[in-house]
């Protein structure tokens, strides 16, 4: 089944719609990811229980768990900052690799036909 899976993608993929919307959505995930993960390394590193981080930024014990726990996760720009900054970091944009690019980029600006 998953052989079959990967077969149906790589069709779909050639759709520059779909690519572009997957290419889109794949970026959003792993960032998403990334960077909640790279939250709670932060808090684990400074000692920081999420309570204590709900504390030092004045959110909700539930709204910090959800968004350090939860599967399905979309933080604002303003809320990762604040995190971030009670973490003793800030957010910054780094460029993509070319092989990023090339799955990425390279899709999401290619015009549908």
């Amino acid at each position: 089944m998953t052989e079959q899976f990967w077969s149906d993608l790589r069709s779909d993929l050639e759709d520059p719609e779909y690519a572009r919307a997957y290419a889109a959505e794949s970026a959003r995930i792993a960032t998403i990811d990334a960077i909640v993960n790279a939250l709670n390394d932060a808090a684990a590193t400074e000692g920081l229980s999420k309570a204590g981080l709900a504390r030092a930024t004045g959110m909700s014990a539930a709204a910090v768990r959800r968004l350090l726990s939860a599967p399905n996760v979309n933080p604002t720009i303003g809320t990762v900052a604040e995190l971030a900054g009670a973490l003793g970091l800030r957010l910054t944009l780094e460029p993509l690799t070319a092989a990023e690019r090339e799955s990425i980029t390279v899709p999401m600006r290619t015009p549908a036909a």
